[in-house]
């Protein structure tokens, strides 16, 4: 079969850069397409630190003219993605920082627009062929910090597709319109048909118009976004878009979230079919977090955002409540977020001693153990594209409490509040509806009680980490969105694929083919927007 070459361009990808769950989507993706020998290059910028997790590095090109100065492209492979390979957007002065988006106080950096903007640019040289890199046949940008790229491959008249896949709408990337002129971005899309968004710019609502096709990462969220509620102003953009929009679930990676082979689990490993270490996984997160250490005592373990997203505000309100009507549960939570959440939590600790603890920051080993030692995991969300964390929860056998919105309505099942014990026993998690305290409570009451029905937990616990959540499923998905983009006869000239997984690289030798026929997804200007889609 004729193998197709992708550029995949995101501000994260794990282990490379990462603050959260686009991080992992975006390599989980990029791993399971090369795997089935799509011929995936991922682009992202050179942070600090990036360079030394990639081997045979080189540099391809100098970027001149770029938002933000000269930059290098560097290519190189992701040993820990299976040989990804990789191409690097360094410029120091944007990218050699101590986080990808914001400075120690949380607040974002002034100059982000320039930094993915160039991301952008220079993305849309690779395919225009203005490298020594063949062009792709389809570049896939990710969220908004990629989103001028489809504007700017159409800007240039370049025949590549493009697809654009929202991860989460509520964050655009909208910037003072005064700054077109630095990120390159020409007056005449300055406009409500074009890029502007209630007198300022959106990088997002550039990639919604000008993407091929655009996807996002749950069925449930998919038809969300069309919503006053969920499109976050962009609802109207949605619809004028609406036979180019799909969905195709995120996955997770079954080997890096596997407790049967898991190191950060301290040698305590386990399966479905011997739950024998769960306990002594739990004493280790006992006294990780300094709880008291009892194997018998109920775990809930809370691993997020601390934000309202997140619902981080209802949980330092609902914590207290059952904890004092469960004597014997303990609570730990790991995240960082609003510095009065991070507050409370803290103020909680120093109220139950021994039961509640939180540790404000984020590291991949305590994750693993959150999810090794819990028994339930608290995941509320106001909304919810997809929803990792319940996955990797589920996959060691630890019960999520989670909304009823976005991926998690798709993945976690639950019959619901009035279903019996039998009904029950083919559950996966609990899932509540609304945003109250009162709503958080009764859910983690709701899961207490199946907690003391041994057999229906065991039940529980054995068809959630069972259950197939890996990026195996989405690679057909993706297969098809993308040769859908290419006209048959392209395709049939197209020479075959070689057996090894190729990558952009591979081709520099061979002139680059172009495309034939016309674009598909091309919206005229828009009568339809709504009030809030400006």
């Amino acid at each position: 079969m004729v193998s197709l070459k992708i550029l995949a361009v995101t501000s994260e990808a794990f282990p490379l850069a990462k603050t959260g769950g686009l991080g992992d989507a975006v390599s989980g993706m990029a791993r399971a397409l090369h795997e089935s020998g799509t011929a995936i290059t991922l682009m992202l910028p050179a942070y600090r630190g990036t360079i030394d997790k990639l081997t045979q590095v080189r540099e391809i090109a100098r970027l001149r003219r770029l938002p933000g100065g000269e930059a290098r492209l560097l290519h190189g492979v992701c040993p820990a993605l299976g040989g990804v390979p990789v191409l690097l957007l360094q410029n120091d002065k944007l990218y050699d920082r101590d986080a990808l988006y914001a400075d120690a106080d949380g607040r974002e950096y002034q100059d982000n627009a320039i930094r993915f903007a160039a991301l952008s640019h220079a993305a849309a040289r690779v395919a225009a062929g203005a490298t020594r890199l063949p062009r792709p046949d389809i570049v896939h940008a990710h969220d908004w910090h990629t989103g001028l790229v489809p504007l700017l491959v159409r800007e240039k008249g370049v025949n590549v597709r493009t697809v654009l896949t929202v991860h989460n709408m509520a964050f655009q990337g909208v910037f003072p319109m005064e700054t077109a002129a630095s990120i390159g971005v020409h007056p005449r899309h300055l406009n409500v048909e074009g890029i502007e968004y209630w007198g300022q710019l959106s990088f997002m609502k550039a990639g919604l118009r000008h993407a091929d096709r655009i996807t996002t990462v749950s069925h449930t969220y998919a038809r969300e976004i069309l919503t006053e509620r969920f499109g976050c102003g962009l609802e109207g953009v949605l619809a004028t878009r609406l036979h180019d929009l799909l969905a195709v679930p995120n996955g997770i990676d079954p080997d890096e979230w596997n407790p049967a082979a898991d190191a950060h689990l301290g040698g305590y490993a386990f399966s479905a079919g011997n739950m024998e270490n769960k306990p002594l996984c739990k004493q280790r997160l006992q006294r990780h977090f300094g709880l008291t250490e009892n194997p018998r005592a109920p775990v809930l373990v809370m691993g997020s955002r601390l934000t309202s997203q997140k619902m981080a505000d209802l949980a330092v309100q609902a914590i207290p409540r059952v904890l004092d009507d469960y004597p014997d549960l303990q609570v730990a939570v790991l995240g960082q977020g609003d510095k009065w959440i991070e507050a409370a939590l803290r103020q909680l600790q120093r109220c139950y001693p021994g039961r509640c603890a939180a540790r404000i920051g984020f590291d991949e080993v305590t994750a693993h153990m959150l999810h090794g030692g819990g028994d339930m995991l608290l995941h509320g969300s106001r909304f919810e594209p997809f929803g990792l964390t319940p996955l990797y929860a589920m996959r060691y056998g630890t019960i999520p409490i989670g909304s009823r919105v976005g991926g998690m309505a798709d993945t976690i099942t639950d019959p619901g509040i009035r279903a019996g014990r039998d009904a029950m026993r083919n559950a996966t998690g609990v899932l509540f509806d609304g945003e109250t305290v009162d709503t958080m409570v009764g859910a983690i009451c709701r899961a207490m009680s199946l907690y003391r029905r041994p057999q229906v937990w065991q039940a529980m616990r054995h068809r959630a980490m069972t259950a197939d959540f890996s990026w195996a499923r989405a690679v057909p998905a993706y297969d098809s969105l993308y040769r859908s983009l290419i006209p048959d006869e392209a395709l049939q000239q197209a020479p075959v694929a070689a057996p090894a997984r190729p990558s952009l690289l591979d081709h520099v030798t061979a002139a680059a083919r172009p495309l034939v026929g016309s674009r598909t997804g091309k919206e005229s200007a828009s009568s339809v927007l709504s009030a809030g889609a400006a």
